[in-house]
């Protein structure tokens, strides 16, 4: 199991036997990496998943905060994708089909807030679950906001991952549709023509301005997409 999952099991822990009450702030990155013996990042990324998940708030230059426990809500979770295979007892490999820097068309600087035709850094992964590719990830990535995105070995993790350590997210938007995968898709994918897939459309963003804009494609028959509803009696 990843070493973020011991800090949030052990800030759960905490919530959930009274030491931290809603409103109450929770120890700080720097404290809990030296508790858990884990990197800022790891520790880091542990807050920035509960923040995810409702369980936490963060203001910024203050920290992060326990949350208002909720009635009712409805939440598509924001997981790396090495740690969802991995959690399946599966094994994750990936090919990394490209890692570069271009120009950014117009769709591409509209989701980044960018300048048409500005420098823009682009990756392109096939994540696959024990051999079997189960994911396109075409991503663009803001520049100011990740200048070492193209020095990354994604062989050994996710930009998912890699993001979020130095650049912590704090929004997300979706758009999901189902679509007819390009022959370029099909060979990557390794699916028939006619296979439909289903297209994640995500936009990530950070206190300090867009992120990554990422289109997430999945063979239909590899791949199921659902929302957690979550109750708090």
């Amino acid at each position: 199991m990843p070493r973020y999952n011991d800090i949030k099991q052990g800030i759960k822990a905490l919530i959930s036997n009274g030491e931290l009450t809603a409103g109450s702030q929770t120890p700080s990155e720097n404290s809990l990496a030296s508790q858990y013996n884990v990197s800022r990042m790891t520790a880091r990324r542990a807050l920035q998943e509960l923040v995810y998940e409702g369980i936490l708030f963060a203001r910024k230059g203050f920290g992060t905060y326990v949350a208002e426990p909720s009635s009712r809500s409805a939440m598509l979770e924001i997981k790396s994708i090495t740690d969802e295979i991995k959690n399946q007892g599966a094994r994750y490999t990936n090919r990394i089909l490209l890692l570069t820097s271009r120009p950014a068309d117009k769709q591409t600087a509209l989701a980044l807030s960018v300048a048409e035709g500005s420098e823009v850094f682009f990756s392109m992964i096939v994540h696959q679950k024990d051999g079997i590719a189960l994911e396109l990830e075409q991503r663009a990535v803001n520049p100011e906001l990740a200048p070492a995105y193209l020095k990354q070995d994604f062989s050994s993790f996710s930009p998912h991952e890699y993001l979020c350590g130095v650049a912590p997210l704090t929004e997300a938007s979706h758009q999901i549709e189902a679509i007819a995968p390009t022959s370029s898709m099909c060979e990557w994918l390794k699916i028939d023509r006619d296979q439909p897939c289903l297209q994640v459309s995500r936009q990530m963003a950070s206190d300090k301005g867009m992120v990554s804009y990422a289109r997430l494609v999945y063979p239909g028959n590899r791949y199921h997409l659902g929302t957690a509803l979550v109750t708090t009696e």
